[in-house]
């Protein structure tokens, strides 16, 4: 009889199935013995290097490097063994265009350097505010990779859920099931080398691969060319003509100089009397088609959707300065203690939203109530270089 122990293994195997992205789809069953081209996907991930460096530099402000990635199949304790007690987990999850789990992992070590160089801080916490900005810089590598994939055309409106960073010891991350793809990222970032893995379901790294794949089919309209049938319904034209010279959609009634027109099988609609070509018959000028404006198209959309809350409240503030104390300095604090801020004279106050800052601005006195008056609004990395 069991004396009600719990074995290693067996805590292992319970802290593996820890659901720490929140509603991320774990990849098995048929997945799970599908192949991965692992040379697709280590091309794919590599045409990504050169912008994950640009960003990592940008937000950080300090020399930052990528070098191409290395990628194996590996299964849990085999990731295990390279990765340090403790990690930064950030879960990414596909939502829209393919479905499985995505998520990278890097030492705490990394995360705390990412959050120096961007809070210039000497020694940060990983509390919130570090682990925010580190989603923010895989977010932004996230964005690059659906936007690449994007442009095959064959996984349309692909999306991923928000990045979420955790600080956990690594026994308690929810990896894919069976065996999937890690890639292994070498980055060199002010001066220091790192390594960040980034992993993969088996079933989303299939989709992604299938999609690169030369001999994938493109989803359905995106290709620029039209089928004979798409042709006759644009005009009175019977597919019967033939294709048109050069395999692009010309217009279909006109003949090469000097060769006849092609005549078999032409309806009424598109011929004359006695089987001739008359001035005038309905042949339609197949174009190019022209897209819209796509800033305007999204301008229209955003403008429908924020209507739905304009009238929510949101807590606004306004931000002097911030300090730390230690707690016995805290508890001898009494009436006429000077608190020394982190704030300049006459330096611009932070503007809140959510506790988010949003702008900046300068204190001044309307009647007999202070206010702010707005000098900048911050750009998305500002926002994040702010989150302290």
């Amino acid at each position: 009889m069991s004396d009600g122990a719990i074995s290693q293994d067996e805590i292992d195997a319970l802290l593996s199935g820890v659901d720490l992205g929140g509603g991320g789809s774990s990849s098995g069953g048929g997945f799970s013995s599908a192949p991965v081209d692992t040379g697709v996907l280590a091309g794919f991930v590599s045409e990504t290097v050169e912008t994950f460096s640009g960003s990592l530099k940008t937000m950080t402000g300090a020399d930052a490097k990528v070098e191409p990635p290395s990628i194996e199949i590996l299964t849990r304790d085999d990731v295990l063994k390279k990765l340090p007690e403790m990690v930064v987990a950030v879960m990414t999850d596909f939502t829209a265009g393919l479905t499985g789990d995505h998520l990278f992992l890097m030492d705490p070590e990394l995360a705390k350097k990412i959050t120096s160089l961007v809070n210039k801080e000497d020694a940060p916490e990983l509390d919130e505010m570090a682990l925010s900005v580190v989603s923010e810089a895989v977010s932004q590598q996230v964005g690059t990779e659906i936007t690449h994939l994007g442009r095959t055309g064959k996984l349309p409106g692909l999306a991923s859920r928000p990045a979420e960073s955790l600080h956990v010891p690594k026994a308690m991350v929810r990896f894919p099931q069976d065996s999937f793809p890690v890639v292994s990222y070498d980055l060199t970032l002010d001066g220091n080398s790192y390594t960040i893995w980034e992993a993969f379901s088996t079933e989303a790294a299939v989709s992604i691969t299938s999609a690169l794949s030369p001999d994938a089919s493109p989803a359905a309209g995106s290709s620029g060319m039209l089928s004979p049938s798409e042709l006759a319904g644009l005009g009175s034209i019977n597919p019967a003509m033939g294709a048109p010279m050069g395999g692009s959609p010309m217009g279909m009634g006109a003949a090469p100089m000097g060769e006849p027109m092609a005549m078999g099988g032409m309806g009424m609609g598109a011929m004359g009397m006695g089987g001739m070509a008359m001035p005038g018959m309905n042949i339609p000028n197949v174009q190019s088609v022209q897209y819209p404006s796509l800033q305007q198209t999204v301008s229209a959309m955003e403008q429908g959707n924020i209507g739905l809350i304009m009238d929510v409240y949101m807590e606004m503030t306004v931000e002097l300065g911030r300090t730390k104390k230690q707690i016995k300095e805290i508890l001898g604090m009494g009436e006429g203690t000077i608190i020394e801020l982190d704030k300049l004279a006459g330096e611009p106050v932070d503007i809140l939203v959510n506790h988010k800052p949003i702008a900046k601005g300068e204190v001044v006195v309307i009647d007999e109530n202070f206010g702010v008056r707005v000098t900048e609004i911050l750009s998305p990395i500002e926002r994040v270089s702010d989150l302290r």
